[in-house]
């Protein structure tokens, strides 16, 4: 009996991923239509509701919910058979999901994605850009770009690249208010804190006496590192960050490094990350394998080949 119902599996599948008849729809290049015609036909044959179904929202019945993980697990190994043979052909296909950071994405992305995109014509590309930790697998990503200082997870990590972290001030309010010659001297100074740390109020550096950890008392915070840089640059505040949201401001001499003594501990690395599998798609493989010949050389030299006018 299920042997027909592969279809209906796969669709109702997608359903449930995506909260959505119309969802699974866009995903599937089906019409709505079609997609609700094989998850009724699907329940026709079980004899059982799998969904219930309102003017405003899905939700699982108790055995719908039994049913979607079989079905999710049916699903995967069937996407895991058709990758094998993609391999086989050596030839990217279907869709790319990737997460990526707001700033690193918005900054990056484009360029690298557009010139990926045009070595494989028939792959298509799904960027989702935020700042908090998406969870790969419960969102159906292919992989993400974490900048971290990685800890153990279930996840498979390639480094792409290592960044080093930036203590910076605008000219103009070093001129106002002095430059900090070190870093205890910043519990004195106008900070300005990314919150999107575990600790964004403590600052630390490693130094000729070891490792310092500062309380800052930040006048202004936020959870985007673009706009502390911005408001840095404007003469707010001191901020820290890293190398690759002020590469630029630093080049440009709108932005100067401060502390130059100490390391901050804001560093890390670019990491290219994705689900423990089998069988790894040809996908993720090749796109993979482009960043890091990109990133070949370090993040300094991978800013200069992508943007040789800065």
């Amino acid at each position: 009996m299920l042997i027909g119902n592969l279809d209906g599996m796969t669709v109702f599948a997608r359903v449930v991923e995506e909260q959505s008849f119309s969802g699974a729809a866009r995903k599937l290049a089906m019409s709505k239509s079609a997609v609700s015609k094989h998850v009724t036909k699907l329940e026709d044959s079980l004899g059982i509701r799998l969904l219930n179904r309102t003017t405003r929202r899905l939700s699982l019945t108790d055995a719908g919910a039994t049913f979607y993980q079989h079905c999710a697990r049916v699903v995967e190994e069937i996407e895991t058979a058709e990758h094998a043979l993609t391999d086989l052909r050596g030839t990217p296909r279907g869709t790319l999901r990737i997460s990526a950071p707001l700033t690193f994405g918005q900054r990056y992305m484009p360029d690298l994605v557009s010139e990926f995109m045009g070595l494989h014509p028939g792959l298509h590309v799904d960027i989702h850009l935020a700042d908090h930790m998406v969870d790969l697998v419960a969102e159906g990503f292919d992989m993400a770009i974490r900048i971290t200082r990685l800890k153990d997870s279930s996840l498979i990590a390639r480094k792409l690249a290592d960044f080093n972290g930036y203590v910076v001030a605008s000219p103009g309010y070093i001129a106002e208010h002095g430059e900090p010659r070190h870093p205890t001297e910043l519990a004195n100074h106008r900070t300005l804190a990314y919150t999107n740390l575990a600790n964004p109020n403590v600052w630390e550096f490693e130094g000729p006496e070891g490792q310092i950890n500062v309380r800052v008392n930040p006048i202004m915070s936020c959870n985007n590192g673009d706009f502390t840089s911005f408001a840095a640059i404007r003469g707010l505040g001191v901020a820290r960050e890293p190398e690759f949201i002020v590469a630029e401001a630093l080049q440009k001499g709108s932005l100067v490094s401060i502390l130059n003594e100490y390391n901050s501990l804001a560093s890390g690395g670019i990491y290219a990350v994705y689900p423990e599998r089998r069988h790894l798609p040809t996908k993720v493989r090749i796109f993979i394998d482009f960043l890091v010949e990109k990133f070949r050389g370090g993040l300094c030299n991978f800013h200069k080949t992508m943007f040789p006018s800065d």
